[in-house]
């Protein structure tokens, strides 16, 4: 079997922790900031988990961990 090629968007998206989990950074953060609250925009700076909905795909994305 051939190798598998990364997804590079990916790599760059989503970091693998030391137990295996996948990391992701959080969306609407880049622009139109004036009208959410600063609550709102300082959780939003903190990474989280991929949801178990999407993690099978997100592995597939990045077989060999995105390094």
């Amino acid at each position: 079997m051939p190798k598998l090629k990364t997804k590079r968007s990916a790599a760059k998206r989503f970091k693998i922790t030391a137990k295996g989990k996948i990391k992701r950074n959080k969306a609407f953060k880049r622009h139109l900031l004036s009208g959410k609250a600063s609550k709102r925009k300082r959780k939003l700076r903190r990474s989280n988990l991929v949801d178990s909905a999407n993690l099978r795909l997100v592995k597939k994305l990045i077989p060999y961990g995105g390094r």
